[in-house]
């Protein structure tokens, strides 16, 4: 079958094991959401978090944010048992590496000028969104048959139509464990995140930080706020619909300037705005009733995910108070554990945020390349073991707690 981004062929049958049947789906409207978020979010209460959840990949894909000519086809994998869901994940076609944020250009480029041609890849991943979390999604009970059938399915999938490649970003580091077990590589990166070390509010955070630092945060804070408005911090029903018409003139000038096209669609943030805004913290920095700045969180049951932020007017300091100070307020007035900053950004280490690896596996159908791939994948390994260990001895906290952290 000719195969282009918009197509492959994902017919698959039963695994290895007879009593596991594993589809591939172009649209979320062949599942049932209580099937998938049975998988993605089991039990009670709020998600680890909601990034996987039926809502939140439905809005992506009904708002034409995935699909389309967005480069992300979808391919959701489902792995049923006697007729049961019992694991599923978000797989995606890529046509191209943007969005990702574990980057494989240079693996591209040379796949490429060795005549070979790199896209289109797959991908299981969340679009657009750099946050650690499940990628092989498995009912209670079917951890490791589930996982395993999902592994199988992708592989099959990647190799029955000679694709290069297969990528699953941002998974957990015991999903990175038992995917080099099956034979996938272990990638590791590195990120930011501030960890809740039981403060009882902001002061006691500041408390923990050397002085030079504490002082420095203080005087952003100051500054901030003084910007001449007011800064609110809305979820749930006090987030309302206009405030989205604000938030996209903030999403698409950081978007033009950071990607050249913004990868959501405005139509995104109508359908966040009717499912998902209990899943959501929007801190706006208001001018009477103009806003003038935003920062938009996601909140997990123990963990808020820096997502997007934007402006229309430059104030100094204020993208430090709604991105990190804001967002560790929330999470110590809600007793969550940490805050995930989001890709990239050495600022955040003296603002009180701290590396951390990252995990993704990935999956090469060429022997020649893949060996060459797993030999770099041991040199970054060892650099970013290392870059980790020197910013956490030079982070922004006192000698004694910098000691435990190592």
């Amino acid at each position: 079958m000719p195969l282009d981004a918009a197509g492959i062929a994902t017919t698959l049958g039963p695994m290895n094991t007879p009593t596991i049947e594993l589809t591939a789906h172009v649209s979320l409207d062949d599942i049932a959401p209580k099937d998938w978020d049975a998988c993605a979010c089991p039990g009670d209460g709020r998600p680890e978090d909601p990034f996987t959840t039926y809502r939140f990949l439905k809005a992506l894909e009904d708002s034409r944010s995935v699909g389309g000519r967005s480069g992300w086809q979808p391919r959701y994998l489902v792995a049923r048992a006697d007729g049961q869901v019992i694991a599923c994940a978000p797989l995606y076609a890529k046509g191209h590496s943007q969005g990702e944020y574990i980057f494989d250009f240079n693996w591209a480029q040379a796949y490429e000028n060795a005549g070979g041609d790199y896209y289109p890849k797959l991908q299981i991943a969340v679009p657009f969104t750099p946050a650690t979390g499940r990628r092989f999604l498995t009912r209670p009970g079917y951890e490791a048959m589930g996982m395993a059938a999902l592994v199988q399915g992708a592989v099959q999938i990647a190799s029955d139509n000679e694709l290069s490649s297969l990528h699953i970003t941002f998974c957990t580091e015991a999903e990175a464990l038992a995917g080099a077990e099956m034979g996938l590589m272990p990638r590791v990166g590195q990120q930011f995140h501030w960890e809740n070390r039981g403060y009882a509010d902001f002061d006691a955070f500041l408390a923990d930080l050397s002085s030079r630092k504490r002082k420095n945060i203080r005087r952003e804070r100051a500054e901030a706020q003084g910007f001449g408005g007011t800064i609110v911090a809305l979820t749930g029903d006090a987030i309302q619909p206009h405030h989205w018409d604000a938030f996209w003139r903030f999403y698409q000038d950081t978007g033009n300037r950071k990607w050249g096209t913004p990868y959501l669609t405005r139509d995104f943030f109508n359908r966040a705005q009717q499912t998902l805004r209990d899943d959501m913290l929007l801190v706006l920095a208001m001018d009477g009733d103009r806003p003038v700045a935003g920062a938009l969180n996601f909140i997990g049951r123990d963990t808020l995910y820096g997502r997007y932020w934007g402006s229309t007017e430059y104030h100094p300091s204020l993208h430090f108070e709604l991105c990190y100070y804001q967002a560790i307020d929330f999470a110590i007035r809600n007793n969550m554990m940490r805050v995930e900053a989001g890709a990239q950004g050495e600022h955040k280490l003296a603002r009180g945020y701290l590396p951390v690896a990252t995990h993704s596996l990935h999956w090469i159908r060429d022997a020649s390349f893949r060996d060459a791939i797993a030999r770099y994948l041991v040199a970054e390994t060892r650099a970013v073991d290392e870059e980790i260990e020197v910013l956490t001895a030079y982070g922004p906290f006192k000698r004694d707690h910098r000691e435990e952290q190592q």
